[in-house]
């Protein structure tokens, strides 16, 4: 059985190759879309935050529960 004789490359043909090449690895694959949970009522997540050192004394300064003294500011800045 003989093949049939092969085609020379033209720059078309090379040129289409190259551009599917370079778009086969720099093509980002598709993502899918990250389901955000609603927030459960009560429960806190840590986080860590820069504030500046007199506003940390001022809620600080009426003792225990100054956290939560400053997630109601947060809040109420937030208008939640």
């Amino acid at each position: 059985m003989s093949q049939p004789p092969r085609r020379p490359r033209t720059l078309n043909d090379a040129r289409s190759e190259a551009e599917a090449a370079f778009k086969k690895v720099t093509t980002k694959p598709v993502e899918t879309p990250v389901v955000k949970r609603p927030a459960l009522p009560g429960v806190k997540e840590m986080v860590s935050l820069r504030i500046d050192q007199d506003v940390l004394e001022h809620f600080q300064s009426d003792g225990p529960g100054w956290q939560d003294r400053i997630n109601a500011a947060l809040r109420k800045a937030a208008g939640l």
